[in-house]
């Protein structure tokens, strides 16, 4: 457990929660313990799912404007690299991971949003990259998952104004994947991850790497990640115990081996 971001597990289900007053700023120290508390629950055998929140009032409101004004090019140059590998951490934890946005998530906090596989947010959430009113670009990730998610055009839209994005359009532009009441958020990202607890996590884990990586390469070069990881899976027990319950009209139960 960190200073500022702690790991909760209940019900199989980690929750990493940030806790920075007041608004979750996301400084080195911040980012370091998010890596950390990414790899610990990437880990974690009893963790099936994961969500991520700041809390009721906030998700994050960006970096630390004032640790990062005093730095030089050659300071930046060594932390935008822990930077990336802190939030890469979360993009790769090999378990579904669900990010509850409540308030503001911009610049890093969206960055870090954008590193899970959904994105459940408050009606009043707004989201945005606005780091280009700062003279700067997001540097967390922003350029390159953004247009992934939304496509190229639109994330531009976003990157070029650094405009805040209300809840209602990032639903429509599929920047965020449900929209509830603000009191709402945690509770229906904690019921979607839920969802995931009696899954085969060997295979959730390499669905997850297929999709992921293969958005990376050419299409041949997917199918062929694809093939392997299909394959992969027949060497397992879930596999095993999935097929036989299907042809015994059964409920299948897996053990994640």
């Amino acid at each position: 457990m960190g200073e500022f971001v702690r790991v909760e597990v209940a019900d199989q289900i980690a929750t990493i929660q940030l806790d920075r007053p007041k608004m979750n700023a996301l400084n080195g120290q911040v980012q370091r313990e998010i890596g950390e508390a990414a790899r610990e629950v990437d880990a974690d055998p009893g963790t099936q799912a994961v969500v991520i929140y700041g809390g009721a009032r906030v998700f994050a409101a960006g970096a630390d404007i004032k640790e990062m004004a005093d730095m030089s090019y050659a300071d930046m140059s060594l932390h935008s690299r822990t930077l990336q590998d802190c939030f890469t951490a979360v993009a790769r934890i090999g378990k579904p991971v669900i990010a509850a946005i409540t308030g503001y998530a911009l610049g890093g906090g969206c960055e870090l949003a954008l590193c899970a596989d959904f994105r459940v947010a408050g009606e009043s959430a707004k989201l945005g990259q606005p780091e280009i009113q700062l003279g700067i670009i997001p540097g967390a990730g922003g350029t390159q998952r953004l247009p992934r998610l939304i496509g190229p055009s639109r994330a531009k839209d976003l990157i070029f104004t650094g405009r805040h994005v209300p809840a209602a359009e990032a639903l429509a532009i599929g920047l965020v994947d449900r929209v509830v009441p603000d009191p709402e958020v945690y509770t229906a990202a904690l019921e979607w991850a839920a969802t995931f607890v009696a899954g085969p996590t060997v295979a959730l884990r390499a669905a997850k790497q297929a999709v992921d990586q293969g958005l990376e390469v050419d299409l041949d070069t997917g199918l062929e990640i694809e093939r392997l990881q299909f394959s992969g899976l027949f060497a397992t027990d879930d596999a095993k115990a999935g097929m036989r319950a299907f042809a015994e009209k059964s409920k299948p139960k897996f053990t994640g081996r």
